[in-house]
């Protein structure tokens, strides 16, 4: 019997993996995110299968019907938004089963960074501008950061920033990350990317806020910052198909007239 921790995606089912689709239809027992995960997502589940959305739900529940499954000998599919590795509360989950010594594996899924990018239309990497992403949140009502992973620390990077569960403190990201990005940074709230709904509501960081309380959105939300995300096409081209700049796989610089 395993468990297996799969990532959903942001919300398309289309952007399910082959793999995440395979095993969600092999296995009996199928326990999903539905505050995060669509249904159709998990339509593919077998016939007679268990599905439940675990949205309601707390941990000792989840993990008591995956001691049931395991009695019964029966594979569950534990189903996550994104890509579980990040912000998917599995670590106390994997805590339990290596407890109770019961076997997991974890298959990837696309992050909401990713999902959110390709929406977009841009690439986070962008030659001399900025060549990082940081993946961090705010801490609110949820468990609290680390001492050092502050927003102003990561901002003196310059680096791109994807920012979860901070729609609702906005006037705080203002706060901490004008006096590094400036107010003109380009800055991007996601919601609810890969979704029927999905709304991308593009500002800077001095105005975003406005939009985003116009929207009324106050969930579910990605927010995206930092100068890579500007539209302008006055950056250099990367050195990986510069005909002038030989690798290993293209040694030969080619002559250019």
């Amino acid at each position: 019997m395993t468990v297996y921790f799969i990532g959903a995606g942001p919300g398309d089912p289309e952007l399910l993996t082959l793999k995440a689709r395979r095993i969600i239809s092999e296995c009996p027992v199928c326990l999903y995110a539905g505050s995060l995960v669509p249904a159709e997502v998990v339509a593919c589940a077998p016939e007679g299968a268990k599905v439940m959305d675990t949205a309601p739900m707390h941990l000792d529940e989840t993990h008591a019907e995956i001691l049931a499954a395991h009695q019964a000998c029966q594979d569950v599919a534990r189903v996550h938004s994104g890509d579980p590795s990040l912000y998917g509360a599995i670590a106390e989950q994997i805590r339990r089963l290596k407890a109770d010594g019961i076997d997991y594996q974890i298959i990837p899924g696309v992050p909401a960074y990713a999902a959110a990018a390709a929406a977009l239309g841009t690439e986070l990497t962008v030659p001399e501008v900025a060549q990082s992403i940081i993946l961090t949140r705010m801490s609110m009502k949820s468990t609290g950061m680390p001492e050092g992973e502050t927003l102003e620390n990561f901002a003196r990077t310059g680096a791109t920033l994807a920012i979860h569960l901070g729609v609702r403190a906005l006037r705080e990201i203002e706060r901490q990350l004008i006096p590094l990005y400036g107010e003109d940074c380009p800055c991007v709230v996601v919601y609810r990317v890969g979704w029927p709904d999905q709304m991308l509501i593009r500002g800077t960081l001095s105005t975003v806020r406005e939009k985003v309380r116009a929207a009324k959105i106050t969930r579910t939300a990605l927010i995206m910052v930092g100068p890579a995300l500007a539209d302008s096409h006055g950056f250099p081209d990367s050195a990986l198909y510069d005909a002038a700049k030989p690798h290993v796989l293209r040694p030969k610089a080619a002559v250019i007239s």
